[in-house]
């Protein structure tokens, strides 16, 4: 499959309309972005009106799916749009970065270059709150064990891959554990994998009733794909 010269960002989003526009904005200025999806996953309020009216074409949810379909939904309409063959690379985004977004081009060059099949941003530790520490080991230790590779920030969902890279990862594992179970498939089928330093900011989890449910959530996600995954 040809190296791939452009780039379709998927951005999931669910109930965003307070950041999607400035997420969006900051993701089409991007060099070898030419469309950008937001997918619009059972949103309550105003996301995908905000989106559009931003640039972006919509995909809609009209329920609640989960990341992992919104990911599907989003990379099947790109599929779709594209001459089979040059397919675009996928940049996946979470809706949530803003304007910091404008800071992912070092993950896409890795994959136009040729160089990687799947890079994932390695975001400077002080900006990071990306899963507990528990999860983030679990994901860790398995991901060596299986691969021999050792991933800093294994739960990390800015990634940007190749669509035969994407392919090898299907189905995607669900809920929390789809970048884990990215990780594991596309390393397995042998293909290149690099981490990349990106520094974005994002809404932070917080350590109250609802942080401590979203990290329990991750958990069994993850512990999910770890026992499921070869």
């Amino acid at each position: 499959m040809p190296t791939p010269t452009r780039v379709a960002a998927i951005i999931p989003a669910k109930s965003e309309a307070e950041r999607i526009a400035a997420t969006v904005a900051a993701v089409r200025g991007l060099q070898a972005v030419d469309v950008v999806v937001v997918v619009d996953d059972g949103s309550t309020d105003d996301t995908a009106a905000v989106a559009e009216a931003a640039g972006a074409v919509v995909v809609r949810h009209t329920t609640n799916h989960g990341k992992a379909a919104a990911m599907m939904s989003g990379a099947k309409f790109v599929a779709a749009q594209d001459a089979s063959d040059a397919p675009r690379a996928l940049l996946f985004v979470d809706a949530d970065l803003g304007a910091s977004a404008t800071n992912l081009d070092p993950l896409v060059a890795p994959v136009l270059a040729g160089e990687a099949d799947m890079t994932i941003a390695n975001i400077p530790r002080a900006n990071s709150s990306r899963g507990g520490g528990r999860v983030v080991r679990l994901a860790q230790r398995t991901i060596r064990a299986r691969t021999g590779r050792e991933i800093a920030q294994p739960l990390n969902g800015m990634r940007c891959l190749t669509r035969d890279a994407f392919r090898r990862a299907l189905p995607l594992a669900p809920g929390w554990g789809v970048e884990v179970g990215l990780t594991l498939d596309v390393l397995g089928a042998g293909l290149r994998v690099v981490e990349v330093p990106v520094d974005f900011t994002h809404r932070a989890t917080g350590t109250d009733w609802r942080g401590i449910v979203h990290r329990g959530k991750q958990f069994r996600d993850v512990a999910r794909v770890v026992a499921r995954r070869p």
